[in-house]
């Protein structure tokens, strides 16, 4: 153990930066199961970890879903250093539960420093306690007075569920849809004829991109998200997936195809339910996370709006 001068240098010196930040745990689901039918944003529920619903599996497309990341992690800026680099650590050793907010190992040290021992910081024995903080990073061991144990990490929040708040707090919603011909009862689309898509009045919360950030645990995350691709089921029995947003539809284009987003209809709506197809647009959305010295993904789907459309069959009359 190092003497007892060496251990008030290194105290000041392991102090700096150190700053008390109070645990909290939470958990968000990765896929929006719950949408407002009137704005199309995800209501997203943050839960505690014993109450979380498992996580939907991800479509086939696009990057994947990764995983939680580790609670417990060393972080060098903390105390003005550059190496060893930022990264998950072990949340137990025999040094003691690894907290983030001390960037160390800590246990009580046994016995308690006697009465007026330098390490109590003018407080008296039974007013807190005295506890070894202990870096391997660094092999630095010093002592540290604190009221209450010193918050450990292994049952805080991982750094994907802190993403998920972060991802709360982006609002994301589903795509105002943008259609041609027009829903209602006086347009009327026809049998082999071009149905143009899109997402009307994009923005950074329908189609992205969007980054926010957020704090728990001693962990700080940010979070940054994309649309992949909105999937348009047609009424029809047909789904068109667009990797884009869309091209709004002009009187100018006439009868051409959309250039990126378009479907053609092959039989009238008039079987169907108001004799009209249910358009439902679905963003499929990827979020990457960083933080912690640790990184992943995130894939958000469910945030869907629909809207109706005719479609008729034109009729040649011979006298």
């Amino acid at each position: 153990m190092p003497s007892l001068l060496t251990r008030l240098v290194l105290l000041t010196t392991a102090l700096v930066g150190l700053t008390g930040v109070a645990p909290s745990t939470a958990r968000a689901d990765t896929r929006c199961e719950h949408v407002n039918p009137a704005t199309g944003v995800c209501v997203i529920y943050v839960q505690s970890p014993g109450q979380a619903n498992a996580a939907a599996a991800p479509s086939n497309d696009g990057p994947k879903d990764t995983g939680t990341g580790a609670a417990c992690y060393w972080d060098p800026s903390k105390q003005g250093l550059t190496a060893p680099p930022a990264g998950p650590v072990a949340c137990t050793s025999r040094s003691g539960y690894w907290s983030n907010t001390y960037n160390c190992y800590v246990q009580p040290e046994k016995p308690q420093p006697p009465a007026g021992d330098p390490s109590w910081q003018g407080h008296q024995p039974g007013d807190g306690a005295v506890y070894n903080c202990y870096q391997p990073q660094t092999d630095m061991a010093v002592t540290i007075w604190a009221q209450d144990p010193p918050p450990g990490s292994g049952k805080g929040p991982t750094p994907r569920e802190v993403a998920q708040i972060a991802t709360k707090r982006m609002g994301l919603a589903a795509i105002d849809i943008g259609i041609a011909p027009k829903s209602g009862p006086d347009s009327i689309g026809l049998v082999g004829m071009p149905v143009w898509m899109w997402a009307k009045n994009p923005g950074e919360h329908t189609v992205g991109p969007i980054t926010a950030s957020a704090s728990a645990g001693g962990i700080t995350i940010s979070a940054t998200a994309k649309l992949l691709h909105v999937t348009w089921d047609m009424g029809d029995g047909d789904t068109v997936v667009c990797t884009t947003a869309g091209t709004p539809y002009k009187a100018s284009y006439g009868h051409q195809k959309s250039p990126d987003c378009g479907h053609v209809y092959t039989k009238s709506s008039v079987d169907q339910p108001g004799h009209s197809y249910t358009v439902a647009a679905t963003s499929d959305w990827v979020i990457t996370w960083s933080g912690a010295g640790q990184a992943g993904t995130i894939r958000l789907g469910g945030l869907t709006r629909s809207t109706q459309i005719t479609i008729g069959e034109a009729q040649v009359l011979v006298d």
